[in-house]
């Protein structure tokens, strides 16, 4: 305790603890004040907190030390993995990581496993191997006894590829059945052995080559290699479902189908010319120069039916010519369908764009659209296909399921919604008492839409109706104020919300109170107010809290600006409340010292007197001039009167001024009461009730009550 100047000691930390307690007071009052305006709010009462569980007993010493060894054995193999290089000192994985990542699973997904696609490319390149060299190899003469080993060194190895394909990889391959994938070792085994590619790629793999030891080296005993063409489709298959530009592919394979149809017509012809004799006549091979460049040069002209080649001379030559011309009529045009095809395809969505902005182009220039008009939806139409590679992203998602739109969604909006606080994620716990259903987040995803503004282009403009909330995806956008509304107030960047308030708002509260603008090119995600609605009408729940929480964001973004921390009062006085303001004219009085102070009353009453008379007579004048013609009415009323009951004595018609004494004094004080203005003797002499005698008396009948009467006299009494 610390001794003050005053006679009495006061402890400062009673006096802390009862401010502590005051607050606390004040804080429960405004919550159960609330949660009498709105009783959807929860209990203001934090919930009980579990019982505190009794501890474990420690672990033995033993075990500690146990699992400190292990750890530090985990870390040493990190530790040591270092490599030294020039003057450079780098970590380097252990080679057990490398064993793990390619140990093969027990069983593989053929869809979304890139090894096994990796492991199809390497059976794939020994296809093709066999495909091209196998005739190649049987009829030109490429193949001789100095190179034999080499040639069967690149078979064997093809082999090998075929084989391990054979028994490790496809026996693993997960396959469906009923809807369910089947992952089970021994039915994977089962379901491929009972396949056509399992008899294909047994048939594949057979050793012909034994054959060498009785005919010699001869390339034809290898083609059964080419039976493996399931494996090669397959690749095709997994190969565009990864490629982000799956169609530059199959660009690629239709040209290597067109190059080894072309391949096979060569080796045709080396045949046919080598049947017939090489330079037996002008329309065979003549054997000079390169025999495969040649022929393939003979083949290109023949199937693409360019013409200008030596006509046929024999039988054989005509035949052979004639079906040369009919398979490569049949095969080229299919080629170059599928090639249109497969450009078509890649080109659908530029030829969409294309023909949209022809379209929207022609109608502006029908209807004589202005050419600023007709620049800004150009540069609206090339800014949407560039940024987002289409016009409209609900086109796209609208064929999937709405489970993985949702999921879509959630990846693309979840993060930017979040931002917003309405739909904050500490609210998206699925009770309906504490935070919005989860599931009403996720229909809002769905229901986003995207629209794309130009430089210049006004999102929303001031005093307008709020209708939708804006949440920037991209770009940047102004809000302007000021007098003239030119005053950049804040720049609005990628992730930030607003109007999220029109939304819930209601009563005059949902209209824009700034200007904004784009400032450059801006994607905003837009959800309207009639949406939200309807995703409300079946989210009660949740309506009752979006609306609590616009109603307290709106109170936040109403308040003033913080200013400078006021001090509390200590002590007891805390209790009293804070002070009210002083008026302004004890503050002009007590403002100045001595007669600074007073002038400045004076000048204040006199300010005041001259803005409260003028307005003071003019009801006083208006008060008279209606008492004035209330009297006047009523004095024409009250000589009517008079006359109406004088007319037989025509000497009582001038009014008497005696007659005003005759009433009563108590009367007097009510007539004088009413008229503020001075009275006239006119008014009273016809007010008073002297020439009428009103009396009650009994009936002479009996039976018939009391009677009645009412005598009017003459005036003459007095």
């Amino acid at each position: 305790q610390k001794p003050t100047s005053s006679d009495f000691q006061r402890n400062e930390y009673a006096d802390a603890q009862l401010q502590d307690i005051v607050r606390k007071m004040r804080e429960r009052a405004t919550v159960y004040k609330e949660k009498l305006k709105d009783p959807v709010l929860s209990s203001p009462e934090g919930s009980p907190t579990a019982s505190p569980s009794k501890k474990k007993p420690p672990p033995p010493p033993k075990e500690e030390k146990k699992e400190e060894k292990k750890e530090d054995a985990e870390a040493k193999p990190e530790e040591d993995h270092y490599c030294d290089m020039l003057c450079c000192k780098f970590k380097k994985p252990p080679l057990k990581k490398y064993l793990e990542y390619l140990q093969l699973p027990d069983s593989i997904d053929s869809y979304t496993d890139r090894r096994y696609v990796a492991w199809l490319m390497l059976v794939t390149v020994a296809y093709n191997w066999n495909c091209w060299f196998i005739p190649l190899r049987f009829v030109f003469p490429y193949q001789t006894p100095s190179n034999t080993i080499y040639w069967f060194t690149v078979d064997v190895i093809c082999d090998i590829c075929y084989l391990c394909d054979l028994l490790i990889f496809q026996p693993r391959v997960q396959f469906l059945k009923g809807g369910d994938i089947i992952s089970d070792r021994v039915e994977m085994k089962k379901f491929y052995h009972s396949s056509m590619k399992f008899r294909l790629d047994v048939i594949s793999i057979l050793p012909f080559e034994v054959l060498y030891f009785f005919f010699g080296f001869n390339p034809a005993f290898r083609a059964n290699r080419m039976l493996k063409h399931n494996t090669f489709f397959e690749f095709n298959d997994r190969l565009e479902a990864i490629l982000d530009k799956a169609y530059i592919y199959r660009v690629i394979r239709t040209t290597g189908y067109l190059l080894f149809i072309l391949h096979i017509n060569a080796c045709i012809y080396y045949w046919a010319s080598d049947y017939e004799g090489l330079g037996s006549t002008r329309w065979v091979y003549n054997g000079k120069g390169n025999m495969y460049l040649r022929c393939y040069y003979w083949a290109v002209r023949t199937l693409i039916t360019i013409g200008g080649l030596p006509e046929p001379q024999t039988l054989f030559e005509i035949v052979f010519q004639l079906l040369n011309f009919f398979l490569g009529v049949f095969v080229f045009s299919s080629l170059i369908g599928q090639m249109r095809d497969v450009i078509g395809a890649a080109t659908a969505g530029q030829n969409y764009y294309r023909s949209c902005m022809d379209n929207t182009v022609s109608y502006m220039n029908t209807y004589s659209i202005p050419r600023i008009v007709q620049n800004r939806v150009r540069t609206w139409y090339e800014y949407t296909w560039d940024s987002q590679g289409m016009l409209d992203e609900s086109e796209l998602l609208e064929q999937m399921p709405t489970k993985m739109q949702l999921a879509i969604a959630i990846d693309v909006n979840f993060a930017i919604v979040n931002k917003v606080d309405l739909f904050k994620a500490s609210s998206f716990t699925g009770e309906c008492g504490n935070g919005c259903d989860t599931q009403m987040i996720y229909d809002m995803l769905l229901r986003l839409k995207s629209i794309v503004y130009l430089p210049g282009d006004f999102v929303c403009k001031k005093g307008e109706i709020g209708r939708e909330m804006y949440i920037i995806k991209q770009g940047e956008v102004q809000v302007l104020g000021g007098p003239d509304g030119t005053k950049v107030l804040v720049t609005l960047r990628a992730g930030a919300v607003f109007g999220e308030i029109s939304l819930l708002a209601a009563g005059g509260g949902n209209r824009r109170t700034a200007n904004v603008v784009a400032h450059g090119f801006a994607n905003l995600f837009i959800l309207d107010k009639k949406t939200l609605n309807e995703i409300l009408v079946h989210y009660p729940d949740s309506e009752k809290l979006l609306m609590k929480k616009a109603k307290v964001l709106l109170k936040e973004k109403g308040k003033p600006a913080p200013g400078p921390p006021v001090q509390q009062p200590r002590g007891l006085a805390n209790l009293l409340g804070q002070k009210k303001e002083t008026p302004k004219l004890f503050k002009a009085m007590f403002g100045g010292r001595g007669k600074e102070g007073l002038a400045k009353l004076l000048q204040m009453k006199r300010e005041h007197d001259i803005q409260v008379m003028p307005q003071k007579r003019e009801s006083n004048l208006e008060n008279k001039t209606k008492e004035k013609n209330k009297e006047k009415s009523k004095q024409i009323k009250i000589l009517k009167e008079t006359e109406a009951e004088n007319k037989p004595e025509p000497e009582e018609k001038k009014p008497a001024e005696p007659a005003a004494s005759s009433v009563p004094p108590a009367q007097k004080e009510e007539t004088n009461a009413d008229a503020k203005p001075k009275p006239r003797a006119v008014m009273h002499r016809g007010t008073t009730n002297e020439s009428l005698i009103i009396s009650m008396s009994p009936s002479p009948r009996a039976g018939e009550g009391e009677i009645l009467k009412v005598e009017a006299k003459e005036k003459k009494q007095k």
